[in-house]
């Protein structure tokens, strides 16, 4: 009992340096425009990242749970590995101002932690393979994608619409209101483990 409390407290910890990397990406941009208040911003978010699971389902968490390393592999010391080495990656590039992700370092503790325990050879390749492809892949089409969206809306808004009270124009109001909730949407698939 005391070993599966360890465990629950040690993943609660894991979860708060996610949700710390996360909440920024999730809702500085509809703070930093007052869009929304932070009180407002930090519900849209905890709402949008709840019901997430209805729209994206539970890849993430069954391709983390069976796809990385073998499922027979893992057990509590596995487990406890895989989220002390999440957390200390995340501490060390917190310390040192380098941008990273929980999920990624949640992989990287299961991967060290499962070959600790049973040796190369419980690593599945084609889940890991997948995994490394998409950490390089996502970022590169994100990249594309913000720069059409970028010249997009810069053709789109060089006269604005209307202002509203707080200086933005209505158009881009709703699309930070949009933006953000696909955002929270997003950031759950990743932290759906």
């Amino acid at each position: 009992m005391l070993l599966l409390v360890g465990l629950i407290a040690v993943a609660l910890v894991f979860d708060f340096m996610n949700g710390r990397n996360d909440a920024a990406n999730s809702i500085a941009t509809i703070v930093s425009t007052r869009v929304l208040s932070p009180r407002y911003a930090v519900a849209w978010a905890a709402f949008f990242n709840f019901i997430a699971f209805l729209i994206f389902g539970l890849h993430v968490a069954n391709t983390i749970g069976t796809g990385i390393v073998s499922a027979s592999t893992i057990n509590d010391q596995v487990i406890f590995g895989a989220l002390i080495g999440a957390i200390g990656w995340q501490i060390v590039t917190s310390y040192f101002g380098i941008p990273s992700s929980s999920s990624h370092a949640l992989i990287g503790g299961l991967v060290g932690a499962g070959v600790a325990h049973g040796g190369v050879g419980v690593i599945v390749w084609a889940g890991l393979g997948k995994t490394i492809s998409a950490i390089v892949i996502s970022p590169t089409i994100g990249l594309l994608l913000a720069l059409l969206l970028v010249l997009i809306v810069s053709w789109s808004f060089q006269d604005p619409s209307p202002v509203c009270g707080s200086g933005w124009p209505v158009l881009p109001r709703m699309g930070m209101r949009w933006g953000s909730r696909c955002m929270a949407c997003a950031v759950w698939t990743r932290s759906a483990v």
